[in-house]
């Protein structure tokens, strides 16, 4: 359940340097004002020496990719550009508290007129840091403590232990990351974990233990995931009146799955873009190495941003998966598709829209059914994003809000494989939902964002459960 393309339960994001400093915090380089200097601003110059004050553990290796570029700068301005770029390179490899830079005429018996030096100063981070934040999730917040040994073995290696505590969600996971040095983008992660969560709509209590590898790596403007897990699902019923469907799922399982992910992401902002167009494409394939799943899943993410007059941007997206079983066995309620809420299609509660089972509820002798997902879907939005009236907090707090006018619609359904292609494009089209509205959206960061919206869902099919009026949205992900 988790997000609408995912598996059931993730665990938490390990990989990359999300503690200490980035590079996006870096400050201007710092030149000390001397006469020669200024004598040189204007003229060809040749870095001699680059110096890095401060190292301890650090292997000097590891630093001369980062720095590298530094001696190919041919003027002053050059020097003051690519220094500045290569500071932006080592505070992003998770290592330091702090980098300085100090660019300084050469001296000595060997020195050129025309030479100079860098020095990079900088604090490395202790051996042990802890941290403790809350995370925002679809629909959901969480509670995170993590304890991190940075720079391990002297490359940017780092291992961590995070724990997390939400509302629908408690998991805690030990994870490795090492970059291939003079490349951070190419990297190997290692992650051991244990996720349990309840899932309401489906009356399903799941826990998860297992083990993942993964591989990143760019290609050309491309970034790759390859991704290897071993995952022990124990299923289990949230409540007395969870459905046989649902009762019938439960139990133990065991998924072995090879997945790879390619995503192309041009945006300026991964929270609230003005600019930019992503493409995320991933497929896994479960049964092959092992275990109780097999299956084939596909899914898309499309979105394209466009900046307008006065300030406002127009953004368009696409959601699309397909699950197919693979062998006589069906598909696990863990692995299908989930659709609705204020996260995808506004206007329907949170994952009440597709298949649903026939459950009694005895105190008042109803039909309450439990949600069981679908093998396929689709979902569309095209959004309106503008100032708020008049601007108030221009250039401040202010800029934080946008008005939000929406138009969202999806299906999510079953398919009979045997039935070919354009039967399953003529049962997506059937029962479309859809729904549109208004309302105000405020961006925490780069970290998530809130959305208070009116909503009017149309298309509603029996079994949906609606939010019609005010509904409140937080997460990382929207459609």
């Amino acid at each position: 359940m988790g997000t609408v393309h995912a598996r059931s339960l993730d665990p938490l994001p390990m990989s990359g340097p999300d503690f200490g400093v980035h590079g996006d915090d870096a400050e201007l380089v710092e030149v000390e004002p001397e006469t020669k200097q200024e004598v040189l601003e204007n003229k060809d110059v040749v870095v001699q020496r680059v110096h890095i004050d401060g190292l301890g553990r650090t292997k000097d290796d590891l630093l001369g990719y980062e720095i590298a570029e530094v001696f190919t700068a041919t003027n002053l301005i050059d020097v003051m550009k690519k220094s500045h770029e290569a500071r932006e390179k080592l505070l992003r490899l998770g290592i330091f508290r702090q980098v300085e830079v100090v660019i300084d005429t050469s001296d000595g018996e060997d020195a050129l007129s025309n030479g100079v030096d860098v020095t990079f100063e900088v604090a490395e981070l202790r051996r042990l840091t802890g941290s403790y934040n809350t995370m925002v999730g679809n629909n959901e917040g969480s509670m995170v403590l993590g304890l991190k040994l940075p720079n391990m073995l002297g490359r940017a290696e780092k291992l961590t232990f995070q724990f997390s505590y939400g509302t629908k969600e408690t998991s805690y996971g030990l994870s490795f990351f090492k970059p291939q040095p003079g490349h951070f983008d190419r990297n190997l992660s290692i992650n051991m974990y244990k996720v349990s969560g309840q899932f309401p709509w489906s009356s399903l209590r799941e826990t998860d233990r297992g083990v993942s590898t993964e591989i990143n790596f760019p290609i050309w403007k491309t970034n790759h995931t390859l991704k290897w897990e071993g995952v022990w699902r124990e299923l289990g019923c949230l409540a007395r009146t969870a459905s046989f469907a649902v009762r019938e799922e439960s139990g133990h399982s065991l998924k072995s799955s090879i997945s790879h992910a390619m995503v192309i992401d041009t945006r300026n902002s991964a929270i609230l873009p003005r600019r930019g167009a992503l493409l995320k494409i991933n497929q896994e394939l479960a049964g092959y190495t092992g275990g109780d799943a097999s299956f084939l899943k596909e899914d898309f993410e499309i979105q394209l941003n466009k900046r307008l007059f006065w300030d406002s941007v127009l953004s368009t997206s696409l959601w699309g998966g397909l699950l197919v079983p693979i062998g006589d066995q069906p598909s696990c309620i863990a692995d299908r598709f989930y659709l609705g809420g204020p996260t995808s299609v506004r206007g329907f509660s949170m994952y009440s829209i597709g298949p649903q089972s026939e459950g009694l509820y005895p105190m008042f002798n109803i039909l309450l059914g439990d949600y069981l997902g679908g093998e396929a879907y689709w979902a569309g939005g095209m959004h309106l994003y503008t100032p708020l009236p008049f601007r108030p907090g221009r250039g401040g707090f202010g800029d934080l809000f946008r008005t939000h006018f929406f138009l969202n619609a999806g299906n999510l359904c079953n398919l009979n494989y045997g039935e070919g292609p354009r039967a399953h494009l003529q049962k997506l089209a059937e029962c479309i939902r859809w729904s549109y509205g208004a309302g105000i959206v405020l961006r925490l960061g780069n970290i998530a964002r809130l959305e208070l919206n009116y909503c009017i869902p149309m298309g509603v099919q029996s079994g949906d459960r609606i939010c019609d009026g005010v509904q409140f949205g937080a997460g990382i992900r929207f459609l």
